[in-house]
């Protein structure tokens, strides 16, 4: 073999060698190519995962608190509605507490008024003897009545009226002056009596603002049903 044909077979086998070099080389950017792109794309999936994860708990906390506003929205009309109603029913209860005094100023009904009332108070009291507490303004009157209000006693239940005693020292609280204490009876009585056991243990009231009040308990499902209707006057 001549010089020639050696240098011919090197230049094959380099040449050989370089392709296979190139082709190996091509197969390994490929393959670095596809895990590259595969890494991209778990790594792209990966953020959308936490993107849509992220929006989701986004969008829950709006819907949360858009609930809570609504809730909140709908309490404060429920109570504003509340609050109206209940305004409406003391204006009627002003109105018959008003009325009430109205009546107590005729000295005729006022008087008969007075001894219906010591005779209610006695029956429910229902003791030997008792204490009548008046207005001071009263006082006068409540001594007229003591002994009409025990003949009526007797006659109306069948029984001895028990010994009666007006209290002159403490007295109940006095008119309304009409100067903002018409609707605090601490500070203001309409009139009436309270009657109390021999040792102050039993108490009856019977005044005329106590009355207005036990009608008012005693009707308010009415009241709320002429005011607001059915379904309103069984709402609590």
């Amino acid at each position: 073999m001549n010089e020639l044909e050696v240098e011919r077979q090197i230049e094959q086998m380099v040449r050989f060698i370089k392709q296979e070099a190139e082709e190996k080389a091509n197969e390994i950017r490929v393959s670095a190519e596809e895990e590259f792109n595969l890494e991209k794309l778990q790594l792209l999936e990966q953020e959308k995962a936490k993107i849509r994860k992220e929006y989701e708990r986004r969008e829950s906390q709006v819907e949360v608190k858009k609930k809570i506003e609504y809730s909140k929205t709908l309490n404060e009309a429920r109570l504003k509605v509340l609050a109206a109603r209940e305004a409406a029913i003391q204006t009627v209860v002003k109105e018959a507490r008003s009325k009430v005094r109205e009546a107590a100023k005729n000295p005729n009904s006022y008087k008969k008024m007075m001894q219906d009332l010591l005779v209610q108070a006695l029956h429910k009291l229902r003791e030997p003897t008792a204490l009548v507490r008046v207005r001071q303004c009263d006082v006068m009157l409540a001594k007229e009545l003591l002994e009409p209000a025990r003949k009526q006693f007797a006659a109306s239940f069948g029984k001895d009226a028990p010994t009666l005693t007006l209290d002159q020292r403490d007295f109940l609280a006095p008119p309304p002056s009409g100067k903002g204490d018409d609707g605090d009876e601490a500070v203001c009585c309409s009139g009436g009596v309270v009657v109390t056991s021999a040792d102050g243990r039993i108490v009856v009231s019977n005044t005329l603002d106590h009355r207005v009040h036990i009608a008012y308990e005693a009707n308010l499902p009415d009241i709320r049903g002429k005011l607001f209707g059915v379904v309103a006057a069984g709402a609590h």
